[in-house]
């Protein structure tokens, strides 16, 4: 049967005309699936039962469910969530004092094979339906209300795939999370995490997108960047560059740099000296992130002294620098850790 969430709106009219039922009703039904996140027909109480029945017997719900759930001793929650085909995929809720953000995926897997993350080493089985992204959120809404008692208040993009290797659905579920008639989220509060596709960079820009943009830089030396993130062999820094200006000139949006620090890899003076020569090329600011140890590499993280050593540089230097803790490690839910990996 065809997942009645694959319609749009107007499909939604035309199902009502050939059930026999009043055009109105595509908008309460509209609203029941992306507004109240409705997971049945059942659910849909201002609906009648018979016009319940016949969507039912010709529609289905393609949602995905909580599989598993673990809780870090810092709060941090990662979620297994299981898809409608049996693959897995994994989402964290993050809170502090004051907010709580949801980290969500965009892809079964990856395909980019960066040697320091964990999603790198799995295969690439499919790209997330619209569907699924909104659901990932819907129901990360429903868990920080009931596990924090606050809502929702940031999305980020940086769990398992490349969202721009995925781009209409994940613009589509993005375009969902926010609409009025859907979540309503504001779109400044959504972060969008790239390994860095120049052209498609290019095309958020065109496509005058509203969210956030973080780059996972984690090098500023092309020879260095493309050992450790092979996509840079067919995106270059310099390629970087130019895309990452574009947006700027056409959303007027600062683009974050993450830079995860890696003992012994991107650590050194040089290395912040190459930093600082990239970030002043465009309009960001750059977030310093402790590497997560992974079983399938050897990479360790920097010492704290080490990193705020290298922070220090580049603030000395006009770059504008914040350091990111990691969270949920002792779960494997930290940043470069997702890898269906449940204890």
């Amino acid at each position: 049967m065809v997942d009645i969430r694959s319609l749009s709106k107007m499909e939604l009219v035309q199902a009502c005309e050939e059930l026999d039922v009043k055009k109105f009703r595509a908008n309460q039904l509209w609203e029941w699936l992306w507004q109240k996140s409705a997971r049945s027909f059942d659910e849909m109480t201002n609906l009648s039962k018979d016009f319940r029945q016949k969507l039912s017997d010709k529609y289905t719900f393609n949602t995905l469910s909580i599989a598993h759930a673990q809780k870090s001793s810092d709060g941090t929650i990662k979620y297994a969530f299981k898809l409608n085909d049996g693959f897995l995929i994994e989402g964290v809720l993050i809170p502090t004092s004051n907010r709580v953000t949801a980290c969500i995926s965009s892809q079964v897997g990856c395909s980019l094979s960066c040697t320091f993350c964990a999603t790198g080493f799995m295969k690439r089985e499919r790209n997330l339906r619209i569907d699924e992204i909104y659901d990932q959120v819907a129901i990360l809404k429903k868990e920080a209300e009931r596990e924090y008692n606050i809502n929702l208040s940031n999305i980020v993009l940086m769990g398992m795939g490349e969202p721009l290797l995925n781009y209409a659905n994940v613009i589509g579920g993005i375009e969902k999370v926010t609409a009025p008639d859907g979540l309503g989220m504001s779109p400044q509060r959504i972060t969008l995490s790239t390994a860095g596709i120049a052209k498609m960079i290019k095309k958020l820009g065109d496509d005058q997108v509203r969210f956030n943009l973080a780059l996972s830089l984690h090098s500023a030396n092309n020879e260095k960047r493309s050992a450790i993130m092979p996509i840079n062999d067919s995106n270059s820094l310099e390629d970087l560059i130019e895309s990452i200006n574009y947006f700027y000139d056409k959303t007027n949006t600062r683009v974050t740099l993450e830079y995860c620090v890696i003992n012994d890899i991107n650590d050194d003076p040089l290395e912040a000296e190459e930093l600082i020569s990239f970030a002043r090329q465009i309009k960001c600011k750059v977030n310093l992130i402790e590497y997560n140890p992974i079983d399938l590499a050897e990479f360790q993280s920097s010492s704290t002294e080490k990193i705020q050593r290298f922070a220090d540089y580049l603030e000395r230097n006009k770059v504008i620098v914040n350091i990111r803790r990691s969270r949920g490690k002792d779960i494997d839910a930290a940043c470069g850790q997702l890898a269906n990996k449940i204890n």
